[in-house]
C-alpha cells in the first residue's frame, strides 16, 4: 500500500478545486466539476480506484458532476443526510467516520457558506513520508478567508455569518496544525469573500496564524466585516443549486454539426444571442450585425460573465474558431448551459453571408482625453465596488451584470465604455452597439488612466 496522495483538478475558469485523494489503491474524490473525464484522467494517471465521492455543499457556484462520476465508477457518493435532494445516494451525518482503503475520513459539520456544509478530514494510520493529514474545507476554510454567506438568502446572511466564525474553529480543532488545507473555492471564486490569499498551498496552523476568521477574537466584529464584504455575484447562481440538488447528468462535450448560414442569419436577424468568441479587437474591427463580443481566453472571465449578463436559458450560438469553440462548450457546461449550438470558422463573413458587417472604435485614454466631447457619456462597467474606490471624474456606473436590464437609463449620445483590463467594456461595448448606440471602446488597463491625464476621483461617502 502506498502513502496518501491529492491530486488537486484546478477549474481557474470559476476559481475552484476538485480533488482527487488517494492511497495509492482507492480514492476518494471531492467535489468533482460537472467534466469528470479530467478527474477520470486522474485517477488513471495514479492508478487508483474511485469507491468514493463526496460533496461539501450543495453548490452554488457550478453544476457538480458528482451524481454521474459516482455512477460511473459505481462509488459510494456522500451527501449531506439534511440536504433534499431527488436521487439515491449514500446519506452521511456530521460526524461520521468512514474508511477509503487505508485513509481514515471525518465529516465534520460547518455550517456557514450553507446551513448544511460538511468538511472532510482524512488522515493517514501509517503516512510515512507522504502526506499525514488533509482537511478539504469546501466553501468553509479558505486561504485567508472564507465562503461567502449571502447565497441562501439575505434573511440567513448574518446568522451563517455567525456559524462560518464557529465552524472554522471546530474544523481547526479537528485538525492537527500540520495538516493540508485543500478549499473548493477561494482561487478566484466568488464564492469566496473578504481578503482572500493568492497562495497556492496552506496549512491549517497557517490558517490559524494568520487568517482573519481565526485572529479576530470578536465574533460581533468579524460577522460586521464579513458583511461589509459582501459583494454581487453572478446572477446563474440562482439556477445552480436546484439542478445540484435534481442530480445532474453528465456533461455533453462535443462541438455539434456547424450551423448553416441561412439558419445562423435566421437567429442573428430574429435577435437570437450569437456569441463571438473572437479578441475583443477583432470583434470591434468586423462582427456580425447582431452578435455580441464574449471573448474566448484565459481566466475566469468567460463562463462567468457570459452566465452573468446574458438572459438564463434562451437559444445560444456560438462562433469562434474549432478549439474556442469546444474550451466554451465545457466551460459553460459547468453552469449548466448545456449544448449550445455552433458556426466553426474564423471568418464572420464567410459564416452568414446574408448578414452586413459593422463595426465601432476602440481608443485608449489619450484618445478620450483629445476626441471626447461635451455631453458625451464615459461609461464604467466595473462592479460598484471597483467605481468607489477610483473613477473618471463625472463617469456613469453601470456594472456590466446591469445593462440590459438598464440600456433605457442611458442617454442616446455617444458613450465612450471602460472597465478594469478591457474584457468587460469589450462585451459592454457589443452589447451597446447590438442596441443601436454610438459607442467607443476604451480598451486600456485602468490603472494607466491618471498617468494618461485622465481625471480620476472616488466615493467619500460611508
Amino acid at each position: 500500500m502506498g502513502t496518501m496522495e491529492v491530486v488537486v483538478v484546478e477549474t481557474t475558469q470559476l476559481g475552484d478545486r476538485s480533488y482527487l485523494v488517494h492511497d495509492g489503491t482507492v480514492a476518494l474524490v471531492i467535489d468533482p466539476q460537472r467534466d469528470t473525464d479530467r478527474v477520470d484522467t486522474a485517477a488513471q494517471d495514479a492508478g487508483v480506484a474511485i469507491t468514493h465521492v463526496a460533496e461539501t455543499h450543495i453548490h452554488n457556484d457550478y453544476v457538480t458532476g458528482g451524481l454521474a462520476l459516482a455512477r460511473d465508477h459505481g462509488a459510494v457518493y456522500l451527501v449531506n443526510a439534511a440536504d433534499n435532494v431527488a436521487f439515491e445516494r449514500e446519506p452521511i451525518l456530521p460526524g461520521r467516520e468512514f474508511r477509503v482503503g487505508r485513509l481514515s475520513v471525518k465529516a465534520v459539520p460547518t455550517p456557514g457558506h450553507t446551513h448544511t456544509h460538511l468538511a472532510y478530514v482524512v488522515s493517514d494510520p501509517d503516512p510515512g513520508t507522504g502526506v499525514r493529514q488533509a482537511v478539504f474545507s469546501g466553501g468553509s476554510l479558505l486561504y485567508g478567508s472564507v465562503g461567502r454567506t449571502d447565497l441562501i438568502g439575505p434573511e440567513d446572511t448574518a446568522g451563517l455569518a455567525h456559524e462560518q466564525y464557529a465552524s472554522v474553529r471546530r474544523l481547526v480543532a479537528e485538525a492537527e496544525p500540520d495538516a493540508l488545507l485543500y478549499p473548493t473555492h477561494g482561487f478566484g471564486s466568488f464564492c469566496s469573500i473578504g481578503p482572500a490569499s493568492k497562495i497556492p498551498t496552506s496549512t491549517i496552523g497557517e490558517q490559524a496564524a494568520t487568517n482573519h476568521a481565526l485572529t479576530d477574537p470578536d465574533e460581533d466584529h468579524f460577522v460586521r466585516h464579513l458583511l461589509a464584504s459582501v459583494t454581487a455575484y453572478p446572477s446563474y447562481y440562482a439556477h445552480m443549486s436546484p439542478l445540484n440538488a435534481l442530480g445532474p447528468g453528465p456533461a455533453v462535450l462535443d462541438v455539434p454539426e456547424s450551423v448553416d448560414p441561412t439558419e445562423l442569419e435566421r437567429r442573428l436577424d430574429a435577435g437570437e444571442w450569437v456569441v463571438d468568441l473572437r479578441h475583443r479587437v477583432a470583434f470591434a474591427a468586423s462582427h456580425l450585425r447582431g452578435s455580441v463580443a464574449f471573448e474566448y481566453g484565459t481566466g475566469s472571465s468567460f463562463t462567468s460573465y457570459l452566465g452573468w449578463v446574458l438572459p438564463w436559458n434562451r437559444p445560444l450560438t456560438l462562433l469562434g474558431a474549432h478549439d474556442d469553440v469546444e474550451k466554451a462548450i465545457r466551460d459553460l457546461a459547468r453552469i449548466g448551459i448545456d449544448s449550445p449550438d455552433a458556426a466553426v470558422g474564423e471568418d464572420p463573413k464567410i459564416l452568414a453571408p446574408g448578414i452586413p458587417l459593422l463595426s465601432y472604435p476602440r481608443t485608449d485614454w489619450t484618445g478620450l482625453i483629445q476626441d471626447r466631447t461635451l455631453g458625451e457619456i464615459v461609461l464604467d462597467v466595473r462592479r460598484t465596488e471597483e467605481f468607489a474606490a477610483s473613477h473618471v471624474q463625472g463617469a456613469l456606473n453601470v456594472p456590466l451584470h446591469e445593462l440590459l436590464l438598464r440600456l433605457d437609463e442611458l442617454a442616446d449620445t455617444k458613450t465612450w465604455v471602460h472597465c478594469t483590463s478591457g474584457y468587460r467594456a469589450g462585451v459592454a461595448a457589443s452589447l451597446l452597439h447590438r442596441a443601436g448606440r454610438d459607442v467607443v471602446l476604451i480598451d486600456a488597463p485602468f490603472r494607466g488612466a491618471a498617468d494618461a491625464g485622465v481625471e480620476l476621483t472616488r466615493d467619500t461617502h460611508e
